[in-house]
């Protein structure tokens, strides 16, 4: 198997199946609960806590724990547009993920009023066109961290200054940061960030909502005490611990891991650009590109049935975001760029990870260009294309 597709979700570390391998065996209490096992069972909580917070140099205070990075995402924008008193108005981006688009419609039908900011062709976001659509009522600006489709790592510390300067809560959605990154909330200036743990070789169903200590939040469930009184529920200890130690062992492992991907991921665009005509890579391939991700657009022929082929081989990648899968229309987030339908449609997203090897690339390659040749010679497009060329 060489599997490409690590943005959609990554093998659990064998450090974190250690960590939660008990919590499936023997420690089961409930760490609400009085008595001893239960506060050894608090204790595990506060001390994950307390790695994730130092992680993003934040305060463990500061950490809410919660089930993925979608629920994060809601709560953020749902949470600080209820607890807002300064109105109704929110900005975001074009290229954001559904967990943020989708939060952000539903506040529209609630009577909200929502700024879509673009992005250039590269996938950035201006601090001016932010500053620009600021009004008196915004009350949270979200802005994704790195792109889920085309790897992008926005401008935040510029964003932030911004932000701050009209004492407006910034929110990111970190999800494909976390673990990838160096992130420093402080550095960036969040207020609030979204992180998810299945993104980093933790277990699924598991992530943390970070609120910066005085920023105005309404709890998006009801019911316990749990989390200090802003998200109930029995907390997922197993997920905890998890997610812990993996972001523990990723962190510690991280200069020399971005190293090795971002020499691997420059590998596979050059030789798939090089040797395979009507290619381009979507996205910026410089440092502000997460050193895990290629974007690549195939032209006269459709994304879906290059995947196809692929999957025969077992070489495993995708079209775009994993929680788009299924759509019927081309990536929002490619659209966003400027690309064509075609383009769009066309688009491969190769994520590599921290089992990926050169191997793997060796394997990929041998199988992508005859696959894509294969497809091409079957399109009524490339055909048109040859005949115009004569």
């Amino acid at each position: 198997m060489i599997y490409l597709d690590n943005s959609a979700t990554t093998p659990l570390h064998p450090n974190a199946r250690a960590a939660m391998l008990p919590h499936l065996t023997e420690i089961f209490a409930n760490p609400s609960s009085a008595y001893n096992q239960a506060r050894k069972v608090r204790k595990q909580i506060d001390e994950a806590r307390q790695v994730i917070a130092s992680t993003i140099s934040a305060t463990s205070s500061e950490i809410f724990f919660t089930a993925g990075g979608t629920e994060s995402c809601n709560w953020a924008i749902k949470g600080v547009a209820e607890a807002s008193k300064k109105g109704k108005h929110i900005i975001t981006t074009s290229i954001e993920h559904p967990a943020i688009i989708n939060s952000c419609k539903y506040l529209e039908t609630k009577g909200y009023d929502v700024t879509y900011l673009p992005v250039c062709e590269k996938g950035f976001v201006n601090p001016k066109s932010v500053e620009f659509s600021i009004r008196p009522d915004t009350c949270l600006v979200s802005i994704i961290y790195a792109s889920h489709e085309i790897g992008t790592i926005q401008p935040l510390a510029e964003i932030s200054k911004v932000t701050r300067r009209h004492k407006i809560p910034l929110h990111t959605d970190a999800v494909q940061a976390v673990g990838k990154l160096k992130v420093d909330v402080n550095q960036i200036g969040a207020d609030l960030l979204s992180i998810s743990a299945h993104k980093f070789y933790g277990p699924k169903g598991i992530g943390a909502l970070y609120i910066r200590k005085g920023v105005n939040i309404a709890p998006l469930l009801h019911g316990g005490a749990h989390e200090r009184n802003r998200r109930a529920g029995t907390e997922n200890v197993m997920g905890v611990v998890g997610m812990a130690a993996a972001l523990q062992a990723v962190t510690a492992e991280l200069p020399k891991e971005q190293a090795r991907l971002t020499a691997l991921r420059n590998r596979l665009i050059h030789e798939v650009i090089s040797s395979i005509p009507h290619t381009n890579l979507n996205g910026e391939q410089g440092i502000n590109r997460l050193a895990t991700n290629a974007n690549i657009s195939f032209r006269f022929i459709e994304g879906e049935s290059l995947l196809l082929h692929l999957d025969m081989h077992g070489c495993y990648a995708s079209t775009g975001s994993a929680c788009m899968s299924g759509a019927l229309e081309p990536s929002h987030v490619l659209l966003a760029l400027g690309l064509s339908h075609e383009l769009a449609n066309g688009a491969i997203r190769f994520t590599l990870g921290r089992e990926t090897t050169d191997d793997d690339i060796d394997k990929l390659l041998k199988v992508l260009q005859p696959a894509v040749q294969k497809l091409r010679d079957l399109s009524p497009l490339y055909d048109d294309y040859l005949q115009q060329l004569k």
